[in-house]
């Protein structure tokens, strides 16, 4: 069903838009939406005109008399309801509306009366009839400012994308509060164990004790660390502050680190192509993806650990280029599913039951974006995990 301009309506001299039926395998509908009265019809100077039912939003336009003049086909999806039917009713009428306690929402707002220097209500939650829940906002569009009420226009959204949200933000708060928890406990129970006898322990119990109080420490600080990196990735304010970055060096002490706490050196083989092309980056953010990939290759994989640097290999015809690096890091564990693939990057996924936020690839994802690199895994030929991210050379635009 789709919404067409009609005649003019005899107040105001605003296009009224009434239903007619529409096919939407014809195409668009025809007829454009009103613009302010003496504007062209929803156009621009180039003549382009944007039709209500090609707003991703639903869309209700009432008169000044209040009778809705326009309801878009995203307005009828959302609310279930039909446009002949809303159509030339009052607003109250045909949309009825109530908030979360049960309040008339058109009565409670009254945006024909009121106070006239109201131009609209933000967006909230709203209830339909039936109990349906919808992302509701309205603009009082006026003749001059604190005169009458020329237009009411009003978006309605689904909240689904909202729930999804809110679930996401759940999860992620009931997993760093269960992870937090244990390293918690501990750092307590070992700090007053201490403080009430301390003189009944030998100084090797103390340095025991002390050694395990860090260990939770560091844990507790990585999770917080783990959260504001989320927030940044989330809101797009992760910063990356650009330096020289030698790769290699960086991978050789990440698999000398490893060495150190005891994996077999012939564990690690690292290939390095040369020349590398110069690279800016962030060293610690770099140092962090080094350290996740490597961490997971070695925790949960098997066998050989193969890092590879590289200049980017593009396409087929093989050639490296000289504009961005590739890192390549492969187990000869089980793998990845092949099911499992597509959510591997997504927040809270484990690969297996020992242990973990579910965070860390999450987090991973969003530092090698936040570089303009690209990020992706795959089967190595050996049969366990490949990661392999590129980043660009990224140097300042003064050097360029």
């Amino acid at each position: 069903m789709g919404v067409t301009a009609s005649d003019k309506a005899a107040q105001g001299g605003v296009t009224v838009l009434a239903a007619q039926p529409h096919d939407p395998g014809e195409g668009p509908a025809p007829g454009p939406y009103p613009g302010p009265a003496g504007s062209p019809a929803g156009g621009t100077a180039d003549g382009f005109a944007l039709h209500p039912d090609d707003l991703p939003d639903g869309l209700l336009v009432a008169d000044r008399t209040g009778r809705v003049v326009c309801f878009n086909a995203a307005a009828a999806r959302i609310s279930g309801l039909r446009p002949q039917d809303v159509l030339g009713r009052p607003v109250e009428q045909a949309l009825p509306l109530e908030d979360l306690e049960g309040r008339r929402w058109w009565p409670l707002t009254d945006p024909y009366g009121g106070l006239p220097i109201r131009t609209g209500q933000p967006e909230r939650n709203l209830l339909l009839p039936g109990g349906r829940e919808v992302l509701v906002a309205a603009r009082y569009v006026r003749e001059r400012p604190a005169g009458p009420v020329l237009r009411l226009v009003v978006t309605l959204r689904g909240t689904e994308a909202r729930r999804r949200t809110e679930r996401s933000h759940a999860e992620l708060i009931a997993t760093v509060a269960h992870e937090l928890r244990s390293p918690l406990t501990s750092v307590k129970g070992f700090t007053a164990t201490l403080l009430a006898k301390w003189e009944r322990f030998t100084d090797d119990q103390k340095k025991l004790m002390l050694e395990t109080v860090d260990a939770d420490a560091n844990r507790v600080t990585r999770l917080i660390a783990e959260l504001l990196d989320i927030s940044r990735i989330d809101s797009g304010r992760l910063e990356v502050r650009r330096q020289p970055v030698d790769l290699a060096a960086a991978v050789r002490r990440h698999v000398d680190a490893h060495v150190a706490a005891g994996q077999q050196p012939d564990r690690f083989h690292v290939r390095v192509a040369q020349p590398l092309p110069a690279l800016w980056a962030d060293p610690d953010k770099i140092d962090q993806v080094l350290g996740n990939l490597l961490e997971n290759a070695v925790r949960h994989g098997e066998g050989t650990v193969t890092i590879e640097v590289a200049p980017d290999v593009p396409g087929d015809d093989g050639e490296r280029r000289s504009d961005a690096t590739a890192v390549t890091v492969s187990d000869e564990g089980p793998g990845i599913p092949e099911e499992s693939m597509s959510r591997v990057f997504t927040r809270f996924w484990r690969g297996s039951k020992r242990g973990g936020t579910g965070l860390g690839l999450y987090i991973v994802k969003g530092i090698v974006e936040a570089h303009g690199g690209t990020i992706t895994v795959g089967r190595a030929a050996g049969g366990g995990a490949e990661f392999r991210f590129t980043l660009p050379i990224g140097a300042p635009a003064y050097l360029a």
